[in-house]
């Protein structure tokens, strides 16, 4: 596991953003493994930035995203097929993207293709993943086990707290949401998470310091042969 700590957000942002570049410039028909919420958006911004100069071209690259909610059509403001479109994938070139249908009436079928399809591509190339306050890495939220592949979970109260605030009503938060298992992520050839602020500090120290435990979800990386961990100072604060 390689830690880099950075001085503050926005050095997370552009290295995060520089190694994803980085990654389709070595491998232009990169499967990339994508992730949603507010970690991400700014090296979304920069991916988008040096697309438009012409830096980097996503034409032959395929993207996975990590989860979707349950029972949100794509379209819904809060669904991440939204937030994608909103926020990468309508201002780049992207070859093709997949993500989980949250609205299906079939969610073990999708499950099932979906890990196919992550298959059928070779595997993801490099997994970018952001860190909940619990320590939860995509919507694999703390456990009595390790969950293998793609699969409806259960979201933790405090990731439907911290979610309240996307949502007109605390009742409209979706309480399920179809996610890449563990063993998913731990079968991407690389890993980047990036977290930063005080809220994640303790996140980070039980994932870096403490026992590998399905009750931190994210400790399960120190396995992983290639990871790394970009952190600001504050996320940092208690290693």
């Amino acid at each position: 596991m390689n830690i880099r700590i950075l001085t503050n957000a926005e050095q997370v942002a552009i290295n995060c953003a520089m190694l994803i570049a980085s990654q389709v410039i070595n491998k232009p028909n990169s499967v990339l493994g994508l992730s949603t919420g507010s970690s991400p958006i700014r090296s979304y911004e920069y991916l988008i930035k040096w697309h438009q100069e012409g830096l980097v071209d996503f034409s032959s690259a395929t993207s996975f995203n990590l989860d979707e909610y349950l029972g949100l059509e794509p379209t819904h403001d809060q669904s991440y097929h939204y937030f994608m479109q909103e926020k990468l994938f309508s201002k780049i070139n992207l070859k093709q993207s997949f993500i989980p249908n949250g609205n299906t009436e079939n969610t073990d079928e999708e499950c099932i293709n979906y890990e196919n399809k992550i298959t059928s591509m070779g595997g993801i190339d490099l997994q970018l993943l952001g860190l909940g306050i619990n320590a939860h890495i995509g919507f694999n939220e703390p456990d009595s086990t390790f969950s293998k592949s793609t699969r409806v979970a259960d979201l933790a109260p405090s990731t439907i707290k911290a979610n309240k605030r996307f949502f007109e009503n605390a009742d409209d938060v979706p309480k399920k949401a179809i996610t890449m298992g563990i063993g998913t992520i731990m079968r991407s050839k690389k890993i980047l998470l990036i977290a930063y602020g005080k809220s994640k500090a303790e996140a980070i120290r039980n994932m870096v310091k403490g026992d590998i435990n399905p009750m931190v979800p994210s400790s399960i990386l120190n396995l992983h042969k290639d990871v790394t961990i970009l952190i600001d100072k504050e996320a940092a604060s208690l290693l």
